[in-house]
């Protein structure tokens, strides 16, 4: 019989990630990235030490009750809403996630979404493959500009801080942030940014940018109210978490015409999509691909790896996020 601890991979991961996994633990592996229940992800879970979360798996009271013998939950993304953090810390069960390594792309993908999405590129790609193009017009799939507008963040982490860099250096334009706590003023001056109250950005923004993290605090915190201050021209993108966004209501103010666009790469109760987004053609629509380039998935592997190694091998975890589980531990 090993003495390795034992861990599960709950979703299929990179082929030398596991490998190297395997040099420290008995695993199980999910590389045929099979959609379990909660029962089955529970039962899967019993007697394992350790597992390898990709951000949809939930870790809630019931399923820590059910299995006394896990310690570490090490989730290969850099939001961890799926973690009951309170209930991991009463189990002295540490949660870990992958912040940093993840900055730079996900910026990237933001600031593309916001240029999809402004310049009307996927409405305008549908409309050239169905052979609807038959002559120019001067209005055809006029969007809205980039340079030179005001692009408003909420949620200011380093994220949201690639963003700006890219907005106020690349495109000369004026950023204002919304966020719990202002910046220090260095950070600041870096990103070019200047800290409003959430209405003041709303009603000046040209290009509002979701990037907080959800919790129950930010459930909605753009909803219909939220919707009806920003300027009609206005385009909204949300690469934070589903439900941030009250997608309903964004549904029927795009709908409507009361802003002009949306880019959203995150959704309520996905991967299910509300059915009146997905009728509308002013909506970029993108499966939670934010993070999605090879080098920084790899990256999100490993450091997930690194933090299941470090903590089950040397008792040292990277990126802890409830440090105060180990002390309370079992």
């Amino acid at each position: 019989m090993s003495n390795k601890p034992e861990i599960l991979i709950a979703r299929a991961i990179f082929p030398e990630a596991v490998a190297r996994l395997e040099e420290h633990f008995v695993v199980e592996s999910n590389q045929s990235d099979e959609s379990w229940t909660q029962a089955q992800l529970v039962s899967k879970l019993r007697g394992k030490h350790g597992v390898l979360t990709t951000g949809g798996e939930r870790i809630d009271e019931a399923l820590l009750s059910a299995c006394p013998d896990m310690k570490i939950c090490a989730n290969m993304a850099v939001g961890y809403n799926n973690f009951d953090l309170d209930a991991m810390t009463r189990h002295g069960v540490l949660g870990t996630n992958a912040p940093d390594v993840l900055t730079e792309t996900t910026a990237d993908f933001g600031f593309a979404l916001l240029m999809a999405t402004a310049r009307r590129m996927t409405e305008s790609e549908h409309y050239l493959r169905a052979g609807q193009w038959t002559r120019w017009g001067f209005d055809m799939f006029a969007g809205s500009d980039i340079h030179g507008s005001t692009l408003g963040i909420i949620g200011m982490g380093r994220i949201g801080q690639g963003i700006a860099r890219r907005g106020a250096h690349g495109f000369d334009m004026r950023v204002i942030y919304h966020n719990r706590s202002r910046l220090e003023p260095r950070i600041e001056a870096e990103c070019k940014a200047s800290f409003v109250d959430k209405q003041t950005l709303l009603k000046e923004a040209d290009h509002v940018v979701l990037v907080l993290p959800y919790s129950p605090a930010s459930h909605h915190t753009i909803g219909a109210a939220d919707l009806a201050l920003m300027k009609r021209t206005a385009t909204l993108i949300n690469i934070a978490r589903g439900g941030i966004v009250d997608d309903a209501a964004l549904a029927a103010a795009l709908k409507e015409g009361r802003i002009a666009g949306a880019g959203l790469d995150v959704f309520e109760g996905e991967p299910k999509v509300h059915p009146d987004l997905l009728a509308l053609s002013n909506v970029v629509l993108t499966p939670h691909i934010a993070s999605a380039t090879l080098p920084t998935r790899r990256a999100m592997a490993d450091l997930a790896a690194d933090n299941l190694i470090g903590f089950l091998i040397r008792r040292a975890a990277l990126t802890p996020l409830n440090p105060a589980a180990v002390a309370s531990g079992r």
